[in-house]
Protein backbone atom coordinates (compact mmCIF):
# COMPACT_ATOMS: atom_id res chain seq x y z
CA UNK A 1 0.00 0.00 0.00
CA UNK A 2 2.84 2.26 0.73
CA UNK A 3 4.68 1.69 -2.60
CA UNK A 4 1.67 2.80 -4.58
CA UNK A 5 1.33 5.87 -2.63
CA UNK A 6 4.78 6.24 -3.09
CA UNK A 7 4.96 5.67 -7.00
CA UNK A 8 1.52 8.32 -6.85
CA UNK A 9 3.04 10.90 -5.40
CA UNK A 10 5.79 10.48 -7.36
CA UNK A 11 4.03 10.73 -10.53
CA UNK A 12 2.18 13.41 -9.42
CA UNK A 13 5.19 15.54 -8.44
CA UNK A 14 6.41 14.67 -11.85
CA UNK A 15 3.14 15.95 -14.17
CA UNK A 16 3.00 19.35 -12.27
CA UNK A 17 7.19 19.78 -13.20
CA UNK A 18 6.60 19.18 -16.27
CA UNK A 19 3.33 21.33 -16.71
CA UNK A 20 4.93 24.68 -14.57
CA UNK A 21 8.24 23.98 -17.51
CA UNK A 22 5.13 24.41 -20.21
CA UNK A 23 3.41 27.30 -18.39
CA UNK A 24 5.22 30.15 -19.82
CA UNK A 25 5.47 28.74 -23.40
CA UNK A 26 3.15 29.12 -26.43
CA UNK A 27 0.72 26.23 -26.82
CA UNK A 28 2.42 23.57 -29.50
CA UNK A 29 -0.58 24.46 -31.70
CA UNK A 30 0.29 28.15 -31.98
CA UNK A 31 3.49 27.49 -33.06
CA UNK A 32 2.71 26.82 -36.89
CA UNK A 33 2.80 29.82 -38.91
CA UNK A 34 -0.70 27.86 -40.41
CA UNK A 35 -2.01 28.93 -37.74
CA UNK A 36 -5.62 30.12 -38.61
CA UNK A 37 -6.82 33.35 -36.67
CA UNK A 38 -10.62 34.04 -36.74
CA UNK A 39 -11.38 37.56 -37.72
CA UNK A 40 -12.82 38.75 -34.03
CA UNK A 41 -10.09 37.92 -32.76
CA UNK A 42 -7.71 39.52 -35.24
CA UNK A 43 -7.08 42.96 -32.92
CA UNK A 44 -5.95 40.67 -29.56
CA UNK A 45 -3.38 39.26 -32.08
CA UNK A 46 -1.86 42.55 -33.52
CA UNK A 47 -1.82 43.97 -29.88
CA UNK A 48 -0.32 40.51 -29.17
CA UNK A 49 2.24 41.38 -31.84
CA UNK A 50 3.19 45.15 -30.88
CA UNK A 51 1.95 44.82 -27.00
CA UNK A 52 -0.36 47.30 -27.24
CA UNK A 53 -3.61 47.10 -26.08
CA UNK A 54 -7.10 45.73 -28.18
CA UNK A 55 -8.60 49.25 -27.94
CA UNK A 56 -5.76 50.29 -29.56
CA UNK A 57 -4.77 47.85 -31.95
CA UNK A 58 -8.39 48.60 -33.58
CA UNK A 59 -7.56 52.17 -33.28
CA UNK A 60 -3.99 51.01 -35.12
CA UNK A 61 -5.39 48.51 -37.83
CA UNK A 62 -8.72 50.85 -38.96
CA UNK A 63 -11.13 49.50 -41.22
CA UNK A 64 -8.70 46.73 -42.27
CA UNK A 65 -10.21 46.19 -46.11
CA UNK A 66 -6.17 45.35 -46.93
CA UNK A 67 -5.23 41.94 -45.15
CA UNK A 68 -5.02 39.10 -46.76
CA UNK A 69 -7.63 36.51 -45.56
CA UNK A 70 -9.13 32.98 -46.00
CA UNK A 71 -12.86 32.35 -46.23
CA UNK A 72 -14.19 29.25 -44.72
CA UNK A 73 -17.90 28.30 -44.51
CA UNK A 74 -18.30 32.01 -44.77
CA UNK A 75 -15.90 32.87 -42.44
CA UNK A 76 -12.98 34.83 -42.48
CA UNK A 77 -9.76 34.25 -41.53
CA UNK A 78 -6.36 34.85 -41.45
CA UNK A 79 -2.98 33.05 -41.28
CA UNK A 80 -0.60 34.27 -38.47
CA UNK A 81 2.43 34.47 -40.29
CA UNK A 82 0.26 36.70 -42.86
CA UNK A 83 -0.99 38.70 -39.94
CA UNK A 84 1.96 39.64 -38.47
CA UNK A 85 3.40 40.64 -41.95
CA UNK A 86 0.78 43.17 -42.45
CA UNK A 87 0.80 44.71 -39.08
CA UNK A 88 4.69 45.44 -39.58
CA UNK A 89 3.70 46.65 -42.61
CA UNK A 90 1.47 48.74 -41.11
CA UNK A 91 3.48 49.98 -38.56
CA UNK A 92 5.93 50.84 -41.23
CA UNK A 93 3.09 53.13 -43.01
CA UNK A 94 2.42 54.80 -39.47
CA UNK A 95 6.53 55.63 -39.09
CA UNK A 96 6.84 56.99 -42.67
CA UNK A 97 3.67 59.78 -42.07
Amino acid sequence: MDVFLGIGVALAGYFIGEGLKQMNHPKAYEKSDTFLIKERDIHFYIGHFLGITTTEAKQLAGDMTDIPYIEINGKKYVQKHMLKEWTFTLIEKHQGE
